[in-house]
């Protein structure tokens, strides 16, 4: 892997020992980025920080953390104090545990790596605990200090490796109740579950991540290029406007049945009984 490890350890099970390293999965490197450009002269506009109420500006050395009490008052927390109850850790992802593979929501889903041998003999190791892991079907759940806190990490197998994925704290994780809350008490008949089936069946598939491109991103080369070329600049299409129809008759639509019912009934008299049901 030519890519720099973003941390290197040792991956502990019990007695079984090995060094590892994890490399980022993920990376937003490759986005096209923009510097802030001062328009009169074309120079680049640094960034200065400023006092809020007197507005000169502050060295480095006069900057401190603050934390910002109810009255609007601060206390200042220096460095030295923040680092004196930093953890020190040793280098060690430590297996606590191995769990069912679905026994954990993606909620709880930060941020991959994957999870490769590090100098040393440690090939074998990783090839060992990654087939074991398959065959039962299972996932670990490890510790460690990374990136100067202590972390949860999720360990599962991946095509011929593992993966590493950091863990979100719980209470970092929000309750889906308050998102959830306008959510009407539907009643939902025979016909609109088998016109929902319907629309379903005919749009299954599966997930090819080069068929979703970033449109934004593509959109936005093609912005620069022009100008670099003195081009016409592209223009983005309008937003389509959406107008709110019937749930029945946009699920018969979709379904392509137009203004009839199930079995080609007329609207408003689909063929069937229609047995009320509670949406759970």
């Amino acid at each position: 892997m030519t890519t720099r490890a973003s941390w290197r350890g040792f991956l502990t099970i019990e007695a079984l020992s090995c060094p590892v390293a994890l490399y980022t999965a993920v990376s937003s490197a490759d986005r096209l980025s923009f510097n802030i450009i001062n328009r009169k002269t074309g120079h680049r506009v640094e960034r200065q920080f400023v006092d809020s109420e007197t507005g000169k500006p502050v060295s480095r050395d006069d900057q401190v953390k603050g934390y910002r009490l109810e009255q609007g008052d601060y206390i200042m927390i220096e460095d030295d104090e923040i680092a004196s109850i930093t953890p020190h850790g040793d280098k060690t992802l430590t297996v606590e545990s191995f769990i069912d593979s679905d026994d954990i929501d993606k909620l709880f889903f930060e941020r991959p790596y994957y999870l490769a041998a590090g100098p040393g003999e440690g090939d074998e190791v990783l090839a060992l605990i990654a087939e074991a892991m398959r065959a039962r079907k299972v996932t670990a759940l490890a510790r460690a200090v990374l990136f100067r806190r202590y972390r949860t990490m999720l360990i599962r197998p991946h095509e011929d490796g593992l993966i590493a994925t950091l863990l979100n704290f719980d209470y970092e994780v929000r309750s889906a109740k308050e998102a959830f809350k306008a959510i009407p008490d539907l009643k939902i008949t025979d016909e609109m579950l088998d016109l929902a089936g319907h629309i379903i069946g005919t749009k299954q598939g599966e997930f090819n991540p080069a068929a979703y491109e970033d449109r934004y991103e593509a959109a936005l080369v093609e912005l620069v290029k022009a100008k670099i070329e003195g081009k016409p600049l592209p223009k983005g299409k309008p937003a389509k406007e959406e107008k709110v129809v019937d749930l029945l008759q946009a699920l018969r639509e979709s379904a392509g049945l137009g203004g009839k019912g199930k079995g080609g009934a007329p609207k408003g008299k689909p063929a069937g009984a229609q047995r009320q049901r509670k949406a759970g």
